[in-house]
């Protein structure tokens, strides 16, 4: 299974990638995580990626595809996936689709944590990451919102796109979306 988990930053996305990954036995792939390992290593996409992360503001589109078609063409992910923080634009998610058509692979859902702005704010300062402070979370926040309606959209016209109350424990969240996956996969 291929999936993609959407919502703003501390909305779940890597706790619900990672639960799905055990669950469906396919590797969990974090957008930040490559993100962070490209510029600590110092290589060309991550020097490129540096500038726009310590501001958090979006990576252009040219270095974050190149960053996921890496990734997408490594051995582990020949039999499915789940995507932690990419696409963020509605033009990463079209691109997707190409790479997958080239790969001879298709995306099979989209999951949309859905949470209220205050509770994003919350969480992400709750992470005490490095990078989590507050303008740059607040400045991810106001960035991801302003896509939302069109990634949504871009899934939704698709009929690719599943949306989840993510203002619940994570536990819930889980149950909700393998309930919506098991009944659609039927």
């Amino acid at each position: 299974m291929r999936l993609v988990i959407l919502g703003g930053a501390g909305a779940g996305k890597g706790t619900q990638a990672q639960r799905l990954s055990s669950h469906l036995n396919v590797p969990a792939i974090s957008t930040g995580d490559i993100l962070r390992a490209g510029i600590a290593a110092r290589t060309e996409l991550g020097i490129k990626a540096q500038p726009f992360v310590e501001k958090g503001e979006l990576v252009p589109d040219p270095t974050m595809i190149e960053f996921m078609r890496l990734r997408l063409l490594m051995f582990d992910v020949a039999n499915g996936w789940v995507l932690d923080g990419y696409p963020r634009t509605a033009f990463q998610a079209e691109e997707l689709d190409f790479l997958l058509d080239e790969m001879g692979q298709r995306l099979d859902w989209a999951i949309w944590l859905d949470v209220p702005e205050s509770v994003l704010m919350s969480r992400s300062l709750d992470r005490s990451r490095t990078d989590d402070l507050p303008d740059i979370i607040q400045r991810r926040i106001e960035l991801f919102q302003e896509r939302t309606g069109l990634i949504l959209d871009y899934y939704a016209r698709r009929q690719k796109l599943l949306s989840i109350n993510g203002h619940q424990p994570p536990q819930q969240v889980q149950e909700q979306i393998l309930q919506q996956l098991n009944h659609l996969c039927k």
